[in-house]
């Protein structure tokens, strides 16, 4: 072997099964030593590098494995970054392995060389190595991931192109300066001290409206916080990471919380005299109660995040499901459950103010209804992305989240292009589940068409072959439209805003997987029922009214005075938003008028 061959076949020792990324001369030994390993891993090759990081960082959400993408020296390696930073801000294990120019080139202005140590400094805070000799490459694989899942964020191994064709080592000599790693790690339990549970049970039990907000880090403790809800008469928010931890038909819940959220969130927030935080880096104060209204309590996996979003009195650092499992014994059943049963009665009633929004008329065709269409379709364990953007509202609000279903996005970095990715790798780790992914023309056309051509290419390898794109076609960077109007007063600028119209079904029959092109609101429920039950991947391109508002729960008046300014400068799309936003607003009033 080299060393190559043995890097290789350290990640396998480390069970890692895929590595999605893309050649070039500087991994051709990585390459071919996958082309040696015989199926040992499988390559993914993607169309760029940025969809092989976001990628791995999907199958590391998706699965809880260390998600692994390769990319050559220099421009491929920086290609890399945006979906690494999508990983570390989301907390994801993952792990970047790149190329590098041949060691004696280094220091020269050779051709591609980029000094990656200090370029992945940040993104791989936490570790960032170059190997200088192939007796690293044992413990620079253990320590990269180790690290990552240890810390639940991003590492990288960089190969220069000569160490990878050098012989392997693969037992370091027993002696002065060298290293003997293991390929092992268990995460530990992590429970806090019983007088910190104590403290928080204390809290917990004097408060009589009692707020929850759940993230990504309560996605494995459903169980847990649905007991704490029903004991506490809790209300339970959803941070977007979080909308998969319960089902939104789960009592207590309010659905989204934030701009993407729910009226019912808003009101739990601003009624509260307590709030429990678990698993959530929500970072948006405004949504949250105000200071000193409400007592708080907080558990997070990582000391770092406790206390930083609100001034919470009793910080635990803890596995979710673990605390909430030693703090379930200590808490009082509260007696009076009006405060549940109020927000448990808004929420029926903003459910019936969704349906009424999405089966207002549009031109063309209302986006809320293609995802208002598609809620009661869904597929049971179905895998659900968004990308950021308009998609990512209709995406939280419109779609009820049903028991053993998973959905994710760019939480943190809120990145635009990860949700075609995210659906691509949900189908590599879960070929025998139905993945969906919900992007706007904009991201489609940066960079979801190109992953297309990838889905084309592995399509045929998957158990269930449905993995169904919608596309919501509104020629317009919809969301930023909007936040142009709302928060900076100012009317759509349409030389920056305007998309070019492209064929999106059409394309995707031309790469032979399905399109459905849909123009009109009467189709939306036929086209999703022909998506479901096709025999191949397909991309549903929706043509959608970018006027319908992207309206918040709360209206603020410095967004109201925002929003009339733009209109009173001359919005190009006057009359189509003020109807539009007129109607939207009227049924949070009179959802049946």
């Amino acid at each position: 072997m080299n060393a190559s061959d043995h890097l290789i076949q350290r990640l396998s020792q480390w069970n890692v099964k895929r590595v999605y990324g893309f050649p070039g001369d500087g991994i051709n030994g990585l390459m071919g030593a996958l082309d040696r390993a015989d199926g040992l891993i499988d390559f993914v090759q993607v169309r760029h590098e940025e969809m092989a990081a976001f990628m791995a960082c999907a199958h590391a959400k998706f699965t809880g494995e260390v998600g692994v993408c390769m990319a050559t020296s220099g421009p491929g390696a920086i290609h890399l970054l945006n979906g690494l930073y999508d990983a570390k801000l989301d907390h994801q294990p993952v792990v970047a392995i790149v190329g590098q120019q041949a060691r004696s080139a280094l220091g020269g202005h050779y051709q591609q060389e980029v000094d990656l140590i200090s370029l992945f400094k940040d993104v791989a805070s936490s570790y960032v190595q170059m190997a200088s000799d192939p007796t690293q490459i044992r413990h620079l694989v253990d320590r990269a991931v180790r690290i990552a899942r240890a810390e639940r964020t991003v590492t990288c191994v960089i190969v220069p192109n000569d160490v990878q064709e050098l012989d392997a080592v693969e037992t370091p000599p027993r002696a002065h300066g060298t290293v003997h790693s293991s390929a092992d790690f268990s995460m530990p339990r992590i429970v806090p001290e019983d007088a910190d549970l104590q403290r928080a049970a204390e809290v917990l039990n004097s408060g009589k409206k009692v707020a929850m907000l759940v993230g990504a880090g309560a996605l494995h403790a459903a169980d847990e916080v649905q007991e704490v809800g029903e004991i506490l008469g809790a209300g339970i928010a959803k941070a977007l990471l979080g909308k998969a931890v319960l089902p939104d038909d789960a009592p207590g819940v309010t659905g989204a919380i934030g701009l993407l959220g729910t009226k019912p969130s808003w009101e739990l927030m601003s009624g509260c005299d307590t709030l429990f935080i678990v698993g959530s880096n929500f970072p948006y104060s405004e949504f949250l109660p105000k200071e000193g209204q409400a007592r708080g309590v907080q558990i997070d996996l990582d000391g770092k995040m406790l206390g930083i979003r609100y001034p919470t009195e009793v910080n635990l650092m803890g596995d979710a499901a673990q605390t909430l499992r030693a703090l379930i014994p200590l808490l009082q059943r509260k007696e009076d459950r009006s405060w549940r049963e109020g927000l448990e009665k808004d929420m029926q009633d903003w459910w019936k103010v969704l349906e009424a929004r999405a089966m207002n008329d549009a031109d063309p065709i209302n986006p809320q209804r293609v995802f208002h269409e598609l809620s009661p379709r869904l597929p049971d364990y179905c895998i659900l992305s968004s990308d950021s953007g308009s998609a990512a509202n209709w995406f939280a609000r419109d779609l009820k989240i049903r028991k053993g279903m998973m959905a994710s996005l760019s939480g943190n970095l809120a990145t635009m292009c990860p949700g075609v990715p995210y659906a691509i790798a949900a189908k590599f780790a879960f070929p025998d589940r139905i993945a969906i992914a919900m992007v706007g023309d904009g991201a489609m056309q940066m960079l979801g068409n190109n992953g297309l051509i990838t889905i084309a290419k592995y399509w045929r390898e998957w158990s269930n072959p449905r993995l169904i794109i919608l596309v919501l076609n509104n020629r317009d960077l919809n969301q930023v439209t909007w936040e142009q109007r709302a928060m900076a007063g100012d009317p759509k600028f349409e030389a920056s805003q305007n998309v070019p119209d492209f064929p999106y079904a059409g394309y995707a029959e031309s790469l032979g997987l399905r399109g459905i092109r849909v123009d009109k609101p009467e189709q939306v429920g036929d086209a999703w029922d022909q998506a479901l039950s096709a025999d191949r991947p397909v991309v549903l391109e929706a043509c959608t009214d970018p006027n319908v508002p992207t309206l918040p729960p709360h209206i603020t008046f410095s967004q109201a005075v925002a929003y009339s300014k733009a209109l009173m400068k001359g919005d190009p799309e006057e009359i189509g938003i003020i109807r539009q936003t007129f109607k939207d607003a009227l049924d949070a009033i009179l959802p049946h008028h």
